[in-house]
């Protein structure tokens, strides 16, 4: 079994970290820079950045507050919102990112995928899916959740993986800040298809969710996890004491 990682996942909305249910009922949690330390010194193994709000205002990335965390945090540092072309991914990436995660903008135009892959390496393309149940399939929403794509998820996963994207995040809205363990049927559904890392993202309520997670499908890269770790409900340490205790490997 590979070494799994823990992710805190920092949304970003006007300068502050918020969270949400089910992409809904966004409430203030603290400033992006401080929690964005406290993690790197806490013993996460990477941090995930992403400006919600930029894809749907039609708008660039907050580079200044990017450019803080990174310079306070000692973690690879994964950011997305607002990444439509190449000069995106360089923008961000000089202000401190090491991977740059596409969403919406790889959906309006996946020959991104390609171009960035081409120019930077597949290693740092990360391709973030937000999926959720439709009809007994599995859609691509796009702007936060707001619009149903039509896209059918897996197809859409496989093609972006193919077209060079070298990681998967994949958050169910179904259980995005639901707190009821992560959507196992539809990561385990995303793992099977590709080879690429998939992280898991939505629904981490327990520190038994992420044993269950990395029990039930061995091979899952990461969990990513948000209000769990901003509200001080799961320490990072005492998770990675208990995926241990079980006999999951994870970096100390």
């Amino acid at each position: 079994m590979i070494t799994k990682r823990i992710i805190p996942c920092l949304d970003v909305r006007d300068g502050r970290v918020v969270k949400g249910v089910n992409f809904e009922g966004l409430r203030d949690v603290s400033s992006p820079v401080e929690l964005g330390k406290y993690y790197s010194d806490a013993g996460a193994d990477e941090l995930v950045f992403y400006d919600i709000t930029a894809s749907f205002e039609g708008r660039k990335l907050f580079t200044d507050i990017l450019t803080a965390v990174a310079r306070q945090i000692f973690i690879p540092l994964t950011v997305g919102g607002g990444i439509n072309t190449v000069d995106d991914f360089d923008r961000v990436l000089k202000c401190g990112a090491d991977k740059v995660s596409v969403n919406s903008g790889a959906i309006r135009n996946p020959d991104l995928i390609n171009a960035a892959a081409e120019k930077y390496g597949n290693q740092c393309v990360v391709l973030s899916v937000d999926a959720k149940r439709v009809d007994g399939s599995y859609h691509v929403f796009l702007n936060g959740g707001r619009i149903d794509t039509g896209m059918d998820a897996l197809e859409w996963i496989r093609d972006g993986v193919k077209r060079g994207a070298g990681e998967v995040v994949l958050n169910s809205i179904d259980t995005d800040g639901v707190k009821q363990g992560f959507d196992l049927e539809m990561l385990a559904a995303v793992n099977e298809l590709v080879k690429v890392p998939v992280i898991a993202s939505g629904g981490a309520g327990s520190i038994e969710d992420f044993v269950k997670l990395f029990h039930e499908i061995p091979d899952i890269s990461a969990g990513l996890a948000a209000s769990i770790f901003h509200f001080g409900e799961v320490k990072i340490g005492d998770l990675k004491e208990r995926l241990e205790a079980e006999g999951i490997p994870v970096r100390r």
